[in-house]
């Protein structure tokens, strides 16, 4: 059963954080408003945002020796909030955080409870280790209650918005979607086979890539995801590979895709962060409406 106890200081009168065992050694706290548990419906089903931020940062050393990657700053907001904005401007307001590592906790100090983001419900979660991705997304499944998911990786930023393919995945029954965007170095992405406007094949890191469309940090998934991901045996670099989803889904039948609009990128280097960092500042980032197309063609990760 969850307990839960009060936060102290002046948000102790409207948030609560609960918090409950959800398997060995690993522990999930939720930050909520009062309002939002006893005002919760019962039996809705909707897509919930994950954003996966964990991680050791490695590549951004010495930088993340003193906080985690995804709280550094991208021009003027720390970079978590990116894929927060994206989420909501798809009209997705619960939004679980999947962390790890040492600094952790820094999460709940910038965020709260959410509140002044938007967010109706916060949830966060701890990832032991480094397993990979859909190692990481095995944690939500208790947050996603029987319902759909979306992705996020927690250093993806975009130009735009995915309101269309968010919208496009809430009325497909079953099955995943890909989003997806031509790069000019598709070598270092998972990149999508096309034949006949459908993708045929993902390959990781391919040496002749097949295409130019890379898979993005951007998923969509039914439930039947915890179960693919617990199927999953590891890679050669010992971790559970998100790839290997997306091919079960295609295997399947039912994986869909869109193409994002506007620039992509993420932040996990620091030529990558300083390239984020330079297009928000000259344009933003997470537009309802794009509005400057010459401003950039087709920038990637």
């Amino acid at each position: 059963m969850p307990t839960c106890r009060m936060l102290f200081g002046d948000i102790s009168r409207c948030t609560a954080l609960q918090a409950w065992r959800a398997g060995p050694g690993v522990y999930r706290w939720e930050v909520v408003r009062h309002r939002d548990i006893l005002g919760r419906k019962q039996g809705s089903i909707t897509v919930k945002g994950i954003i996966l931020a964990g991680g050791l940062g490695s590549r951004l050393r010495p930088l993340t020796l003193v906080t985690n990657k995804h709280l550094l700053p991208v021009y003027d907001k720390p970079m978590i909030y990116y894929p927060i904005q994206c989420l909501l401007n798809a009209g997705i307001s619960e939004i679980l955080i999947v962390t790890g590592g040492e600094h952790a906790g820094d999460f709940l100090k910038l965020l709260k409870n959410g509140k002044d983001l938007g967010i109706r419900q916060l949830a966060y979660t701890y990832q032991e280790g480094e397993g990979g991705i859909a190692d990481a997304l095995k944690l939500a499944e208790d947050f996603a209650d029987g319902g759909k998911v979306c992705v996020i990786l927690g250093d993806n930023i975009i130009e735009g918005n995915i309101r269309k393919a968010a919208g496009e995945f809430f009325t497909q029954p079953t099955g995943a979607k890909i989003l997806l965007k031509e790069v000019p170095d598709p070598q270092r992405f998972g990149v999508v086979r096309m034949s006949g406007g459908s993708v045929v094949e993902i390959i990781e890191k391919p040496q002749d890539p097949p295409s130019n469309l890379a898979v993005t940090g951007i998923y969509f998934y039914d439930n039947d995801v915890f179960d693919v991901c617990r199927s999953l045996q590891p890679s050669g670099r010992g971790e559970l590979e998100i790839t290997d989803v997306n091919n079960y889904y295609l295997q399947r039948g039912d994986l869909t895709y869109d193409v994002l609009e506007g620039w992509w990128t993420d932040a996990g280097t620091f030529e990558s962060l300083y390239r984020a960092t330079r297009y928000v500042a000259e344009g933003g980032a997470n537009h309802a409406k794009l509005v400057n197309r010459e401003l950039f063609s087709a920038v990637s990760a």
